[in-house]
């Protein structure tokens, strides 16, 4: 494909995912105020679930009224479930737009490179789910932390924008951040970061992810920063247990091929051998036209 194709291709792909994007924005809209049938309940009330965690004697309740938000300008509400519904339907939506990506990206690739990059993706999309997953359910007790502060001297009455915002930036840090052990096993297996240097770097690491976590999370509660830190922890300990059965595996097959008896300013012991081009074979030539006879040539 000339330059030209590959752009026009470009276009035509952003412009699927762009409709599929939107398309997703326009049901996370709507949804924000349906009950869907079973045990799915509104997207605004997933939003406030973490909010309303908090006991009634200490947050903002008009009788009669249950948990809502505070709403401090005309159009705060309307941005919020715009915002909120175009992200759940970026994510809902996650497999049609990427797939259109992919299908842009997949014809410049060998074989071995499309697995590596359909694995990579799929581990990454998990561990960013889990990683959000977690937030949500360490916001309430953050939230509850934090407002036990004032001991009873105080009534909680969060805005609308600031309690969304507080709510998707731990959403993303959380996920974000659980990409960690994929980005680290990655490293190793190209061989930047064996496992000899991550297992004398644990002890600074592990400090240094609690310093992230401290630093990273939105709030000043102890809960997210704790989880977040655990939880990251963990999955660096398996990273580096990954790391560590590959390198083995990696030092048996060298030693098989006989690579670690090699000095180093000898060649590596490949078959250096160039390989035969076959020569294409000729092209069968074109068959001959019949000829055209004329009626008063043949006559």
């Amino acid at each position: 494909m000339s330059l030209k194709d590959h752009l026009y291709e470009l276009r035509r792909r952003l412009g699927w995912a762009l409709l599929f994007i939107g398309g997703g924005a326009v049901f996370g809209f709507i949804w924000w105020g349906w009950d869907i049938t079973g045990p799915v309940t509104s997207l605004g009330e997933i939003i406030t679930t973490p909010y309303c965690a908090i006991p009634e004697d200490q947050r903002l309740t008009q009788v009669g009224q249950g948990c809502q938000l505070l709403q401090t300008q005309p159009f705060e509400v309307f941005m919020i479930r715009l915002k909120v519904g175009t992200g759940v339907g970026m994510a809902l939506t996650a497999p049609l737009w990427l797939y259109q990506v992919w299908l842009f990206i997949s014809p410049g690739l060998y074989a071995k490179e499309r697995r590596f990059a359909l694995t990579f993706v799929s581990i990454a999309s998990v561990l960013f789910v889990v990683g959000a997953t977690l937030a949500f359910f360490v916001v309430p007790q953050g939230l509850v932390v934090l407002v036990g502060f004032g001991d009873g001297q105080f009534i909680t009455a969060l805005t609308a924008g600031d309690y969304v915002s507080f709510l998707l930036a731990l959403l993303l840090i959380f996920g974000v951040s659980f990409e960690l052990p994929l980005v680290v096993v990655m490293l190793n297996q190209v061989g930047v970061l064996p496992y000899e240097k991550l297992n004398k770097w644990r002890r600074g690491i592990v400090f240094g992810l609690f310093i992230f976590a401290a630093v990273a999370t939105p709030g000043t509660d102890p809960i997210s920063m704790v989880a977040l830190a655990v939880a990251l922890t963990l999955l660096f300990e398996l990273a580096i247990q990954i790391s560590r059965v590959h390198d083995k595996r990696a030092a048996r097959k060298h030693g098989e091929l006989g690579w670690d008896d090699v000095p180093d300013d000898e060649a590596a012991p490949f078959d250096y051998t160039p390989s035969q081009v076959e020569e294409p074979s000729p092209s069968p030539s074109p068959a001959p036209e019949p000829q055209r006879v004329r009626y008063d040539d043949a006559t």
